[in-house]
């Protein structure tokens, strides 16, 4: 097994899975080897066991991928720039601390002002 495949379910498990409260359905990647192969492949695996379709983008088409684009130079921008990190382990703390001000602190223009979390908190107290 590849370490970035393990990295990769790891982080599904851990820190996708367990802290979101709600069912996901389906994740879209880039095509890195990471995330794809036959069912032998860990993230495939992990995917499969909970249930979670995946769907790549266009190879060799980078509009299908602007939005992990954008959210990459965001990251870039926002903390790994800002931030000195004294080891892995200070820098994968230091990121969900900003992953968790980003989507529950910081307004969003696109969003008219509000938290990624006030959408989704908004969306699931709707009447059906």
């Amino acid at each position: 097994m590849r370490q970035d495949q393990f990295s990769a379910a790891q982080f599904l498990q851990d820190d996708v899975l367990v802290q979101c409260p709600y069912t996901i359905e389906c994740v879209y990647f880039d095509n890195g080897r990471e995330y794809q192969g036959t069912l032998e492949h860990l993230f495939v695996k992990s995917c499969y066991t909970n249930r979670i379709n995946q769907k790549f983008t266009k190879p060799a088409c980078p509009q299908t991928n602007g939005k992990a684009e954008r959210v990459i130079r965001t990251l870039m921008e926002m903390w790994h720039e800002r931030e000195l990190f004294v080891n892995a382990q200070d820098r994968k703390l230091k990121l969900k601390r900003f992953i968790n001000y980003y989507n529950t602190v910081k307004p969003h223009k696109g969003i008219q002002g509000k938290t990624p979390y006030e959408v989704l908190d908004g969306y699931f107290k709707q009447n059906l």
